[in-house]
């Protein structure tokens, strides 16, 4: 490992400040469209914040190799696109009420009008990063699109019944990690000089480094949803294990669970509610067994390895900011 420092919440952001401001103006204006509806929903998601980390790889990924091209802001936009698109389709199939401590868009605007506004900040993601005329941007957002897609459909055939980790990880690589994974790719691929792979030994590392820290974020986030209070999470807690999704931690209690323990899990995953089992009853399963250290251990050691991913990287302040990303994935509260 680099004897680099790690570095600070405040350097990261101040070394970011300037790029994030403009990938939040590119995706205001290229979620600008003619039909009025589109445009309210957009700003409307905009308006919600969220951690903007995908964008924000994007851009860590492309200055720690050098890259000094405008495509950064524009490519920043799309990743954050693309991940606006995914969270109003799935907020529809998890018939969801909240996001983010607001009213998700489908309470507001109906599902036939989010499923389409969601369908237009894809094509409009592709419309924006075919502008770069770069066919290795478009073979890694198209098979990411498809990846994340399949992940859905995974998803939505396992609801309610139990899987194990093999299949737990699969799901959580094309749902989350995926995007991680191709937001470090799009950085290399940008820096990179037009006539040479320049950047092509450390694509595969940074790729590397998005795919494990989005396995680390995905786990805690599964973890959070067990544990975290409606009003930090801004959404229902224990919302996965109403929607029949077995996460890492009830996974774990499943195998070394009591036959009891088990017949609790199995009913509120067939449930899809807490009618006849508490959610208490459940945590106190989950803690009886360690499961829930077990799930943050695991992240852990995802964000410990996508750290030792980077090692070779140039030594920068946007290295020291790609070493600080882990930390914060594995201790944040929502």
């Amino acid at each position: 490992m680099s004897s680099l420092s790690i570095a600070t919440a405040a350097e990261v952001f101040d070394l970011l400040r300037d790029d994030l401001a403009a990938i939040e103006r590119e995706f205001t204006r290229q979620s600008d469209s003619q039909v009025e509806v589109v445009t309210d929903i957009a700003q409307y998601l905009i308006a919600g914040g969220g951690k903007r980390i995908r964008p924000l790889l994007l851009l860590l990924s492309a200055k720690a190799v050098g890259c000094e091209s405008e495509a950064r802001i524009r490519l920043g936009a799309v990743v954050e696109m693309l991940h606006t698109a995914t969270l109003v389709h799935d907020d529809i199939i998890d018939e969801a009420s909240t996001r983010r401590g607001r009213p998700s868009s489908n309470t507001t605007w109906g599902n036939a009008k989010c499923v389409l506004a969601g369908d237009w900040l894809y094509m409009q993601s592709f419309q924006t990063a075919l502008a770069e005329r770069n066919f290795r941007i478009l073979d890694l957002l198209i098979s990411l699109t498809q990846q994340m897609v399949e992940g859905e459909l995974l998803q939505m055939e396992k609801l309610g019944h139990l899987i194990n980790e093999e299949e737990y990880f699969d799901l959580i690589y094309r749902k989350t990690a995926c995007l991680f994974k191709v937001s470090m790719q799009l950085g290399a691929v940008i820096a990179a000089h037009p006539a040479a792979s320049d950047n092509a030994p450390y694509e595969e590392a940074l790729g590397e480094y998005g795919r494990n820290l989005g396995l680390a974020f995905q786990i805690v986030d599964d973890v959070l949803d067990l544990t975290a209070q409606d009003d930090i999470l801004g959404k229902p807690a224990a919302s996965d294990l109403r929607e029949g999704k077995a996460t890492l931690a009830v996974i774990h209690a499943l195998e070394r669970g009591t036959g009891a323990d088990r017949e609790a899990i199995r009913t509120v995953l067939a449930d899809r509610s807490f009618a006849h089992v508490a959610h208490t009853d459940i945590l106190e399963i989950l803690q009886r067994h360690e499961s829930l250290a077990y799930a943050m251990d695991t992240a852990c050691a995802y964000a410990e390895a996508a750290r030792q991913s980077i090692a070779d990287l140039p030594e920068s302040d946007y290295k020291r900011a790609l070493l600080w990303v882990p930390g914060f994935v594995t201790t944040r509260d929502r």
